[in-house]
């Protein structure tokens, strides 16, 4: 599934950044067990994990500029709620280029004032299909206001040195992880989800790694 965005480096701060344009195509779904090397790949040691809950974690690596994000929000809704106990999910914001930067800010902001929950579909909503005009952080904060938050606080938050901070480390996390496009799932820091026919075989990948690694951190009195 081309649901990848070609990404290169760009100047980010004193650092990189990527640009990205996601682009996907549907096919027919292959059935699980999945095999290295065809729908997931490990990644280089030593791994690492966005949360330090200790839980297992699939994270996904989005934008809400991307449509792919859009058309795969509601399954990875519906795969959020079907982990099993001992898994987290996590939403990790990309900002490949300049575009995508105020939807990684918007998410930090929203992320700090715990409204992620009740506005984040609602946000791919009022992009893609109601075509509300968001582009810059001004638009952003006007939707999020919408929703009943204070733009000004919001605006703070979105601009803080935190979530400054917060934009450098998550970059060089997805570097690590080798993600070059959006949507894309990594499983507890260890395993990419690639090469893939459709979204919902993203997520089904996804979730047999997870419990695959469950079940291994079981065993061993994790």
């Amino acid at each position: 599934m081309k649901h990848l965005a070609s990404l290169r480096t760009l100047t980010l701060f004193a650092g990189l950044l990527l640009t990205a344009a996601c682009t996907a195509q549907s096919s027919t779904s292959a059935s699980a067990p999945y095999t290295e090397g065809d729908q997931y790949v490990t990644l280089p040691a030593p791994y690492q994990r966005y949360s330090s809950e200790g839980k297992v974690e699939v994270a996904e690596v989005f934008s809400y500029a991307c449509i792919h994000c859009a058309e795969f929000s509601p399954i990875a809704e519906k795969l959020k709620k079907s982990l099993p106990p001992g898994v987290k999910f996590e939403l990790v914001p990309a900002p490949f280029s300049d575009e995508w930067l105020p939807f990684a800010r918007a998410y930090y902001a929203a992320d700090k004032l715990g409204v992620v929950d009740r506005t984040h579909l609602q946000l791919f909503q009022a992009k893609f299909v109601q075509n509300y005009p968001m582009n810059s952080l001004d638009d952003l904060a006007d939707f999020y206001a919408s929703q009943g938050v204070n733009r000004a606080e919001f605006m703070r938050l979105a601009n803080s040195p935190e979530a400054t901070a917060k934009l450098k480390a998550d970059l060089d996390l997805i570097r690590k992880w080798g993600v070059d496009g959006t949507p894309t799932l990594v499983i507890d820091g260890k395993y990419r989800v690639t090469q893939v026919k459709t979204l919902d075989e993203l997520s089904k990948v996804a979730q047999w790694l997870a419990k695959r690694e469950l079940d291994a951190a079981n065993k061993a009195g994790k």
